[in-house]
């Protein structure tokens, strides 16, 4: 019962990443309706730029917690760190 969480999760991570995979619009939308509407732009690239950075501490935490970090990890820490400056240099 205690595993039940766990296979959850997962499923859902597939689902999400399958939907990715299938219709990348569905991950991309908020950012082409911040292109064509100005008035919503600062919201949704603040709001994208923080959910990146919150990705990023967490990989960082849990580095720091695990004395160690992988390849995979670094890199997507790299990545979302990169993207949440660009966004916030984009408002």
């Amino acid at each position: 019962m205690n595993d039940l969480p766990i296979y959850l999760a997962m499923c859902g991570f597939i689902v999400m990443g399958l939907g990715a995979l299938i219709k990348p619009l569905l991950v991309t939308t908020h950012l082409l309706v911040a292109l064509r509407h100005a008035e919503l732009r600062g919201g949704i690239v603040f709001a994208s730029a923080c959910a990146l950075a919150g990705m990023a501490a967490g990989r960082l935490v849990s580095a720091l917690i695990d004395r160690t970090i992988d390849k995979g990890p670094l890199l997507y820490l790299v990545i979302e760190v990169a993207v949440a400056l660009l966004l916030i240099f984009a408002l």
